[in-house]
C-alpha cells in the first residue's frame, strides 16, 4: 500500500525542517575542529631578557628553529619582561642561568593559560639542553576559583545560550507582538542574563574575585548586543534565525573569543576574527579588567559597543520593514489571515526545535 498525499506531504515538510539540524551539525563541526583540533604556535611573541652576544644567538637560534611558530625579541632587563607581560604584548619571558642562579621563566597565566604552557614547552627544553632545571614565575596568575584560567570562556557560553535562546522564544512566541515590544523584551533578558552572569561569577563559583561590577557591565553589553542582533534578524530570516544566531554567536564566536586558545595558536581565519568579534571583546575585556588594571580594555569595549549599535540599527530597519509590510497588507482577506497564523505557529515550532 503506497503512501498517500497526505503521507508524503508530511514526509516532505519533515525532511524540510530537518535541514536545520543537519547545517547546525556541519557547521559546528566545521568550526569547532577547524579551530581546535591542532592547536600550533605561530608568531607567540616572547622575550630574551638580557643583552650581549649570548643573548642574540639564544634569540636568533629559537627565533631560526621555530620556523615562524615564535617571535622571539630581546629585552633589557626583568621590569621590562614582567611590563610587556603586564600589558599583554609578550606571552613569555626567558631569564638564562647565571653563577649562582638557574634559568627562570616568566609568564602571565591570566593572559592565556594554554599560551603560557606553550612557551613553559618551549623553554623547558631550552633549560633542558643546558642541564638547568627552569624556574616558572607567574606575574599575572588566574583567581584561586578559576586554576585553569577557561571559567570566562565558559561564562561566555552561559551568556551566549541564554541569550540566543531567548532570541528563538521573542521571535516565536512573540511574533504577534509590535516590535518596539519585542525590543523591550529583548532590552529585559538581557539585563537579567547579565545578572545570571554575574552570579555565576561571583558569589556561586568565585571565577573572579573583585571587579565582579565591570564583570556584570561587559555581560550587559555583549547579551545586549546579541540579543538586538537576533530580534532584528528575525524580520529577515524568520524560522531560519536559530540558525543564524548559532552561526554568529556560537560557531564563529566560541572558536575565535580566545578563551581556549589565543589566535596565536589557532589558524589564521579564526586568528583575525579574534581581533572584532563580540566574544572576543568579552573574553579579553574581562580579563583587561580583572587581572591586567584595566589596560586595553577600552578596545574591547568598543568592539562590544559597535556590536550593539549594530543591533539597535538593525532593530530599528527591522521596524520599518516590518511597518512596510503591515501597509501592503492593510486588510488581508480571511482565507490569509488564516494562512498568516499557521505559518506563525509553524515558526514558532521551528524556532523551539532549534533551541
Amino acid at each position: 500500500m503506497s503512501a498517500g498525499p497526505t503521507t508524503r506531504g508530511a514526509l516532505r515538510h519533515v525532511l524540510g525542517h530537518l535541514l536545520t539540524p543537519l547545517l547546525m551539525c556541519i557547521g559546528m563541526g566545521l568550526a569547532y575542529l577547524g579551530a581546535f583540533h591542532a592547536p600550533e604556535p605561530h608568531d607567540l611573541r616572547v622575550d630574551i631578557v638580557g643583552s650581549g652576544p649570548s643573548t642574540q644567538v639564544l634569540a636568533q637560534t629559537l627565533q631560526d628553529k621555530g620556523a615562524g611558530a615564535l617571535d622571539v625579541r630581546t629585552v633589557p632587563d626583568r621590569a621590562t619582561a614582567t611590563t610587556a607581560l603586564r600589558e599583554r604584548s609578550s606571552f613569555g619571558a626567558y631569564l638564562p642561568g647565571t653563577t649562582g642562579h638557574g634559568p627562570e621563566l616568566l609568564v602571565a597565566s591570566a593572559s592565556s593559560d594554554t599560551s603560557a604552557m606553550a612557551v613553559e614547552k618551549v623553554f623547558t627544553k631550552v633549560a633542558a639542553a643546558q642541564d638547568e632545571p627552569l624556574k616558572v614565575t607567574d606575574v599575572a596568575p588566574v583567581s584561586s576559583g578559576d586554576p585553569t584560567g577557561q571559567g570566562i570562556f565558559f561564562l561566555l557560553v552561559a551568556l551566549s545560550i541564554g541569550s540566543y535562546a531567548s532570541v528563538a522564544v521573542i521571535g516565536g512566541a512573540g511574533a504577534v507582538l509590535p516590535l518596539r515590544v519585542r525590543a523591550l523584551l529583548a532590552a529585559g533578558m538581557s539585563l537579567v542574563v547579565s545578572l545570571v552572569g554575574a552570579v555565576l561569577a561571583g558569589p556561586l563559583f568565585h571565577l573572579v574575585d573583585h571587579g565582579l561590577g565591570g564583570v556584570w557591565a561587559l555581560s550587559w553589553l555583549y547579551s545586549a548586543g546579541a540579543l538586538l542582533i537576533g530580534v532584528g534578524l528575525h524580520t529577515f530570516l524568520k524560522r531560519w534565525t536559530t540558525l543564524g544566531v548559532m552561526v554568529l554567536f556560537v560557531m564563529l564566536n566560541f572558536t575565535s573569543s580566545g578563551g581556549i586558545y589565543r589566535p596565536e595558536l589557532q589558524p589564521g581565519f579564526f586568528g583575525s576574527l579574534h581581533a572584532f568579534w563580540n566574544g572576543a571583546g568579552f573574553v579579553e575585556g574581562v580579563r583587561d579588567h580583572v587581572y591586567f588594571d584595566g589596560h586595553a580594555v577600552g578596545g574591547n569595549v568598543l568592539v562590544l559597543t559597535l556590536w550593539f549599535l549594530a543591533g539597535v540599527a538593525l532593530t530599528a530597519i527591522a521596524g520599518l520593514t516590518e511597518s512596510r509590510r503591515r501597509q501592503a497588507i492593510a486588510s488581508p482577506a480571511p482565507a490569509a489571515a488564516e494562512t498568516h497564523a499557521e505559518a506563525a505557529a509553524e515558526e514558532e515550532m521551528e524556532e523551539a526545535v532549534g533551541v
